[in-house]
């Protein structure tokens, strides 16, 4: 990254709200939390007078086993955008093109310009058939499994034919993990010449605590792990996030929660709108001829934050809605119900 490359880049737009009187169906975040973490982060309190452990053996153990890799692998970060950002500082040198997928979260497409490169957007339902020629070109590839704001993961078969095509051309592959944790599929992690970008922000609904890892082996892990900043993640966010790794049966409930209500808001929500199956905690809706801009603001005036999708490349007739607690969810339904 250089001056000329960070003036010349705009910020990409987000989801959420700090309006506390708004439900926020625009970021995709569990409303819920791990019982316990609150504790667990005042407890963690006192240890801020000193520098965390370095490495952070525990946080690193505990991601491993949430993710089925080994500890060493594990790259802790500030946050999964950190992870993404380190792979990009890596793989991307000026001039290089990366393959990026689209409709897909606007950071890649913003980290990429930064380090100089250029962004060869594909169809994100087109990536996976890039062939070895075309791969080869290419100094990276990403993948968003599940992809946002779309929502659907990638059959699991050709995700692993896909990392090893891009093996057998050493282009390495960046995987972004963040809803993964939504579904029963398993992770790339460990996957020789593959990195995966995790992060503790949705599925444990902590966003303001910045915690997430990379996970790779080979050259990229040696090289991250050796450009990793010491002390990069706070003592209470290692703390935090280590408990949060552990709590298989939060995990579960969420997971069965989100399957259950998934459907049922897609059904309701479909009446009025043209509906994208999903296999993530959030639903893309094209409103059609409607004017999205109405929608948002008629949502907004009875206290509810829904995403504008018109951000996301590709999209201009679209808003996307976060599947949340089912007294929530019905709130959302009764709303849009009357547009």
């Amino acid at each position: 990254m250089n001056l000329d490359n960070a003036l010349g880049v705009d910020r990409a737009p987000h989801g959420s709200s700090d309006d506390p009187n708004v439900l926020d169906f625009s970021a995709n975040t569990n409303p819920r939390v791990p019982e316990g973490v609150e504790a667990v982060y005042r407890d963690a309190f006192a240890e801020s007078r000193s520098y965390p452990s370095e490495p952070p053996a525990d946080y690193r153990d505990a991601a491993a086993e949430y993710v089925d890799c080994q500890p060493d692998e594990v790259i802790p970060t500030p946050g999964g955008l950190a992870a993404i950002r380190s792979v990009v500082d890596l793989a991307v040198s000026p001039g290089d093109s990366v393959l990026v997928p689209f409709p897909s979260f606007g950071e890649y497409a913003r980290e990429v310009p930064l380090q100089g490169g250029e962004p060869a957007f594909v169809p994100h339902d087109a990536v996976l058939d890039i062939d070895r020629s075309d791969l080869a070109e290419h100094a990276l590839a990403i993948v968003c499994n599940p992809n946002n704001p779309t929502g659907e993961t990638y059959d699991s078969a050709a995700l692993d034919t896909f990392a090893a095509r891009c093996r057998d051309v050493d282009t390495p592959l960046l995987v972004d993990e963040a809803f993964l944790g939504f579904t029963d599929q398993p992770s790339l992690a460990g996957t020789p010449g593959v990195v995966v970008a995790r992060s503790l922000t949705k599925l444990f609904g902590l966003p303001g605590l910045r915690s997430g890892f990379a996970v790779t082996t080979g050259e990229y892990g040696e090289a991250l792990a050796a450009a990793r900043r010491p002390w990069n993640v706070s003592g209470p966010a290692l703390a935090t996030g280590a408990y949060c790794l552990r709590q298989t049966e939060f995990v579960a409930e969420t997971r069965e929660r989100v399957r259950t209500e998934r459907p049922r808001l897609r059904d309701a929500l479909s009446e009025q709108f043209d509906v994208r199956p999903s296999d993530a905690p959030f639903l893309l809706c094209d409103v059609g001829d409607r004017d999205v801009d109405r929608i948002l603001e008629y949502a907004r005036e009875r206290g509810l934050a829904l995403r504008d999708a018109r951000t996301f490349r590709g999209l201009d007739s679209h808003i996307r809605v976060a599947v949340r607690l089912p007294a929530e969810n019905d709130h959302l339904i009764e709303v849009l119900g009357d547009v």
